[in-house]
């Protein structure tokens, strides 16, 4: 730990607002690590609310650490931002997992703290290392090696029942308080794994829990936002998309908490960033918007859903002086549509585009996949002439408004519908991905896309067991060669993660982890859509 990294931490929070600073005096000190950059970290809600929670216990104290380009290029460990210590000075280390691809972070980052990266290597002296977060509880098994305990659910309801555990247990013999862990529901811990399904647990009332910015900075993407979560969970039921499964059932906060919210937001900030997978499904969202104007908040939504797609939102937030809206048709076909479940048709689509249109948007963000199951080179045409068509309506109506285009490959994710299905080659992906930018870019549409190569690396993390963890151990260079030498040496078979179809009744490496759906449901999807 150097003197520079010292002086940075300190200027970081000598330009935030909210920051929680405790004396360590008596207290259990917990670190909450973000595997990547504070200015992607920090605009993600999830941190701001374990952040919140965890500091809101008298005899917690709980500070943030991140992983900067800085760090890996150095291999030098992370420190706590709030009083600059390294991680193994806390009594935990809590890492909140978002994205497959920081896997290769985590390891990183124990390997860097001095902290033993096999969890059956560390004992009393070291901290007790935990992981939470959406990858966690989808499929644990990749990184479950590292991990003393892993965390299925959301932090609400699992917080208060761990807390007291560790609080006792943390001076104790390592193995009495794993064991003591391993007994709580939703939490999974794999030297004392029982055999039984591991429950996800999720907060009932989200009323009991508000989330909002905790912390606010202008050194992240979204640093002019005062963000409030809207909703959690999805009931629109998309075959490829985690969110539905792993947060359900959906759950509202009620317009009252959610204007208290906005009243304590607008003391920081102007612009108020509504955030939930589908916030426009809120039943009151018009009520909530119009309340928020006459507030004089100026408005931004995370996620606007094609159909329905109201009037009066699209108003509001233009009144609010939101520009851009972001929409995400999936497909480019109707057929395609069906088989993914979207649940929109394409005169939703048009529709949608012609209120677009009239709300004075400037920049209109489209979110397509490719790669998808059953898709064919006709599929990807229709998502080029679905988003010609918007820029034809949009010149049209001369609004000057700009479409830019998002494009991921398909990757199945464990616990949907889909999690059985293959992903396209990675050479199929990037002739129709080229295909989309030959046709798109002239056309002065800006088309933005992830790396095929490094989608099929997801893909294996995101099917991957227990295997997994050798080669994320291994991993000399966090390059795609290091990658294949790594899978080389480990004997992976990558086209049996990410290429190949499972067949229904083979066991699955995440099937501890019961979620919550009904049996046979996700095998009845699956069926649907291919019938």
């Amino acid at each position: 730990m150097g003197w520079d990294e010292i002086k940075k931490a300190r200027r970081r929070l000598s330009r935030e607002q909210g920051t929680i600073i405790k004396d360590w005096g008596g207290r259990v000190p917990i670190a909450l690590v973000y595997p990547n950059a504070y200015y992607l970290g920090m605009s993600n809600l999830g941190i701001h609310a374990v952040y919140s929670l965890l500091n809101s216990y008298n005899h917690v104290v709980c500070e943030r650490a991140f992983w900067e380009a800085d760090n890996k290029a150095s291999q030098s460990p992370p420190i706590s931002l709030e009083s600059q210590r390294p991680l193994a000075d806390f009594a935990a280390v809590l890492f909140s997992i978002s994205y497959e691809l920081d896997y290769f972070n985590v390891v990183q980052i124990l390997k860097a703290s001095g902290i033993p990266l096999y969890a059956a290597d560390r004992d009393e002296r070291h901290p007790l290392v935990i992981a939470g977060g959406p990858c966690i509880m989808a499929n644990p098994m990749p990184l479950s090696p590292f991990f003393d305990c892993l965390c299925i659910g959301e932090a609400e309801p699992l917080v208060p029942a761990m807390l007291p555990v560790i609080t006792e247990g943390i001076g104790g013999k390592r193995g009495e308080l794993l064991k003591s862990l391993a007994s709580l529901p939703g939490v999974y811990v794999p030297q004392y794994y029982s055999g039984k399904a591991v429950v996800r647990q999720w907060a009932k009332n989200l009323d009991d829990f508000p989330v909002a910015s905790a912390v606010l900075t202008p050194d992240t993407e979204l640093g002019d936002l005062y963000l409030i979560e809207v909703e959690r969970g999805c009931s629109w039921g998309c075959r490829f998309c985690l969110v539905s499964k792993a947060f359900s059932p959906m759950r509202y906060r009620s317009i009252d908490s959610l204007i208290t919210q906005a009243e304590e937001g607008l003391k920081y900030r102007k612009r108020l960033g509504l955030v939930g997978p589908a916030v426009s499904d809120h039943p009151q969202i018009e009520e909530l918007l119009s309340k928020l104007r006459q507030m004089g908040a100026e408005l931004s939504i995370s996620s606007l859903r094609v159909s329905p797609l109201s009037r009066i939102v699209l108003r509001e937030l233009a009144k609010g002086a939101a520009r851009t809206i972001s929409l995400a048709p999936e497909a480019g076909s109707q057929r395609l549509r069906q088989v993914i479940k979207k649940g929109i048709s394409e005169d939703d689509i048009l529709e949608s585009m012609d209120k677009a249109a009239e709300g004075g948007i400037r920049l209109l963000k489209l979110y397509f996949m490719i790669g998808l199951p059953t898709e064919t080179d006709e599929d990807i045409e229709e998502i080029i002439n679905l988003t010609l068509r918007y820029k034809n309506i949009l010149d049209k109506r001369r609004t000057g408004c700009r479409i830019a285009v998002t494009i991921s490959p398909f990757v199945p994710k464990a616990g949907t519908p889909f999690q059985w299905l293959p992903m396209a080659q990675p050479a199929v992906l990037n002739r129709r991905l080229s295909r989309l930018k030959n046709s798109l870019m002239p056309k002065g549409i800006k088309v933005k896309a992830e790396s095929p190569a490094w989608s099929q690396v997801q893909g294996v993390l995101a099917r991957g067991d227990i295997e997994l963890a050798g080669v994320l151990a291994d991993i000399e260079e966090l390059s795609l060669s290091g990658w294949r030498k790594a899978t080389a040496k480990h004997n992976i078979d990558v086209d049996f993660y990410a290429n190949q179809r499972w067949d229904v009744g083979q066991k699955l490496p995440w099937e501890m982890i019961e979620l919550g759906t009904k049996s046979g449901n996700l095998e009845l999807e699956l069926d649907r859509a291919l019938t």
